[in-house]
């Protein structure tokens, strides 16, 4: 109803929220008449439409898609316990190579088949999509063989450690356009993003300044094991020939995530890392790293992340000429400028205060919550990122697998390229989740990022590096 009401008294609304997926900017919202009462009008429109899909039914809805896992570290345990969650996606079965693993996988998953190898699991005919949770370094190789297989991939991000084997993962997937392939870039499907999605591209910060993240969390990336082989395998992550540094295997979803907002690639890196807290035990990966992303029109990313100190954890902070926007979590505040026009919304809106700063709370219902100090500023949207970009990526699979399959009944086999160009019609019934194109692209350059921390080097990312 919210929906039907919002498209009715706010058109002009509703179709900036339906080009911002195509990449409005704030010079179209101001062609179109971006003043404040349209941005008020924006503002009603985006939260009709988060209220429009309530958590779960598309899940609900969704045939179910059989999953196998493969890889169960720790990231691969925290894939097996959302799937719980999920009714779209069942585990049917399970990989990894180290028994002491695929027994506590098993435990988890009791319904699950056990394989010790990618080989053996990919040949279970039951099994129509796999997750990928291995190390980085291994993905390439099982990439190539899912989709030779003839399965579905999702592949944690980032898709490779090397430019090289992203590219070649890349290529993969666009030469089986039949299987639907997802990166890990699990920001990219969580609701809270997509609903400030359209507000920062048509410009309610004002013109565009920068933007600044920061990942802090003390740990130490080092595991150990009672076998000297198993050990050196597993820490993987402290060998500079197969590591992605911290910007890889954790910065990379923050910059991307600036880089989809603003609708722009980054033109150069500059990089800069330290060891510190971890320098005794013989790694050469920095444990905490500084890197400034140049953009176009004078716009920069400032970006930090230690595994030396968890003070302040992690965020997102959006600058413009009149107001910031601050991501935690689920959780986003508006902070505006004393000179920044009213738009409306925000007289209702629950404020917090941040030491000096007040900042409004930018959530789905913000305009219905009462501007009391004892109101609760509670997101719709109360599962986490991993969540939604595996129930995107099953909701996206069972859509993939149904066009394929109408579309060969209907005119037979035929090449990649018409397959692809059939399956472009689908991307607006999709839920919002990353492609190889987006993960690929995030993932060269967090590489050249770590390439630059490493080098001490500043580096001009070159267009080669991003054709697929």
């Amino acid at each position: 109803m919210a929906g039907k009401t919002c498209s009715a008294h706010y058109p002009r609304a509703m179709k900036f929220v339906e080009l911002s997926r195509g990449g409005i900017d704030r010079r179209d919202f101001l062609a179109a008449g971006g003043t404040a009462s349209a941005f008020m009008a924006l503002f009603r429109a985006m939260e009709a439409r988060a209220q429009e899909a309530p958590e779960g039914l598309r899940t609900d809805a969704t045939p179910p898609i059989k999953c196998g896992v493969i890889g169960c570290g720790p990231r691969g345990r925290e894939v097996i316990s959302t799937l719980a969650l999920l009714p779209s996606a069942p585990l049917v079965a399970v990989c990894e190579h180290y028994p002491a693993l695929l027994s506590r996988a098993q435990r988890s998953a009791p319904k699950a088949k056990a394989y010790a190898t990618h080989a053996e699991l990919l040949a279970d005919k039951e099994v129509e999509a796999v997750i990928i949770a291995t190390p980085t370094h291994q993905h390439r190789q099982i990439v190539a063989d899912a989709l030779k297989a003839g399965k579905h991939v999702y592949c944690e991000a980032p898709l490779a450690h090397t430019v090289e084997d992203t590219l070649a993962i890349a290529a993969s997937a666009k030469a089986n356009p039949r299987f639907n392939f997802q990166s890990g870039l699990q920001l990219r499907s969580e609701p809270q993003r997509h609903f400030l999605l359209p507000f920062i591209r048509a410009g309610g910060l004002g013109s565009t300044i920068k933007a600044r993240v920061q990942w802090h969390k003390k740990q130490s990336w080092r595991q150990i094991s009672p076998n000297a082989e198993r050990e050196k395998e597993i820490n993987w992550r402290l060998d500079q020939k197969l590591s992605p540094g911290l910007m890889g295997e954790l910065g990379l979803h923050q910059a991307d995530e600036v880089s989809w907002f603003y609708n722009m690639r980054p033109r150069a890196v500059t990089g800069f890392g330290s060891l510190t807290k971890w320098k005794d035990d013989g790694r050469k990966v920095p444990d905490s790293v500084q890197a400034v992303f140049e953009y176009s029109g004078g716009v920069h990313l400032s970006q930090e992340l230690t595994i030396a100190n968890s003070f302040d954890s992690e965020y997102e902070l959006f600058y413009g000429t009149d107001s910031a926007i601050m991501l935690r979590g689920t959780k986003a505040w508006m902070f505006k400028e004393t000179d920044a026009p009213l738009i409306g919304w925000e007289v209702y809106a629950r404020k917090d205060q941040f030491f000096s700063e007040t900042g409004i709370a930018l959530v789905a219902n913000a305009t219905k919550l009462a501007a009391k100090e004892d109101a609760v500023v509670l997101s719709p949207f109360q599962n986490t990122p991993l969540y939604y970009a595996l129930e995107a990526f099953a909701y996206n699979t069972h859509q993939v697998k149904s066009a394929v399959e109408d579309f060969v009944q209907t005119f037979g086999e035929s090449d990649a390229a018409t397959i692809a160009e059939h399956l472009s019609k689908l991307k607006e019934s999709r839920l919002p989740a990353a492609d190889v194109v987006d993960g690929a692209q995030a993932t060269v350059v967090a590489l050249k990022a770590n390439e630059s921390i490493l080098t001490g080097k500043r580096i001009e990312f070159q267009d080669e590096w991003f054709k697929i």
